[in-house]
């Protein structure tokens, strides 16, 4: 059976949905039949991060409405083997979208795939809880920079999963400036203490995602990829390899 694993952050800018692309994109990478899915129709920009704004047609709502099948709905990525995406709609979910529907859907994806990567909106609203299947999700990683607002964010979002009965609670602690931890004495070891989650990896800040996106090059493929060797370990991390953290000695 797959697993299905929410990506989450308590606000906007921490880099959520480049996460959710970069760590899908490497576990098919891995050999992992993976699909990456958008519950975030506000904003709907997890295609651009795959690369595959040209290869979206069915959308999430499609397939819970029962419209059409998950496989008939999903498109393959033409850059990356084993890697499928299935957008948001272009409309909020309706009222009557609940856990039903949203336990069935993620049953069909385990299935079908051994991984499931959701972007789920910032934030802990309604969408946030769909995306989670209301506790159904196998894992949620929340995204988080180093900085006061994002770091009280994410451990409320820590905090809302948990109520929601996701054990399995990860930290990825993304665009990290080890100059601006130095300058404010601050560890990692401080932010992970401060959201209260365990870490999973850390991303250093890097251009290159920037780069890569506006060439329309999946970040694993980017030929400048020095973040994807991060979000590569992250991935392994969760297929249960026995991968290290790295040791950032300047802010750790």
């Amino acid at each position: 059976m797959g697993k299905i694993i929410v990506v989450a952050s308590g606000k906007g800018g921490t880099g959520k949905t480049t996460a959710a692309a970069a760590i899908s994109s490497c576990l098919a990478v891995l050999e992992k039949k993976t699909i990456c899915i958008d519950f975030d129709s506000e904003l709907r920009n997890l295609d651009l991060a795959l690369c595959m704004t040209d290869f979206t047609v069915m959308d999430t709502l499609d397939v819970l409405s029962g419209r059409v099948s998950l496989m008939a709905a999903c498109s393959e990525s033409p850059k990356i083997p084993n890697l499928y995406f299935l957008s948001a709609p272009a409309v909020c979910m309706p009222d009557d979208i609940g856990k039903p529907e949203i336990k069935a859907f993620f049953d069909d994806i385990r299935e079908n795939f051994d991984y499931c990567i959701i972007d789920a909106p910032a934030g802990v609203g309604k969408g946030f809880h769909l995306a989670h299947g209301d506790g159904e999700a196998d894992m949620s990683i929340v995204v988080a920079t180093g900085d006061l607002p994002s770091m009280r964010d994410a451990s409320r979002v820590a905090n809302a999963v948990r109520k929601m009965g996701v054990s399995d609670t990860r930290l990825v602690i993304h665009r990290v400036k080890p100059k601006n931890y130095k300058r404010i004495k601050t560890t990692i070891d401080d932010v992970i203490d401060t959201i209260g989650v365990q870490l999973l990896g850390v991303v250093p800040e890097d251009k290159n995602i920037f780069l890569a996106l506006h060439e329309n090059i999946p970040l694993v493929l980017y030929k400048r990829r020095l973040s994807a060797y991060d979000f590569l370990d992250i991935a392994r991390r969760i297929s249960g390899d026995d991968i290290p953290l790295k040791q950032y000695k300047s802010i750790m």
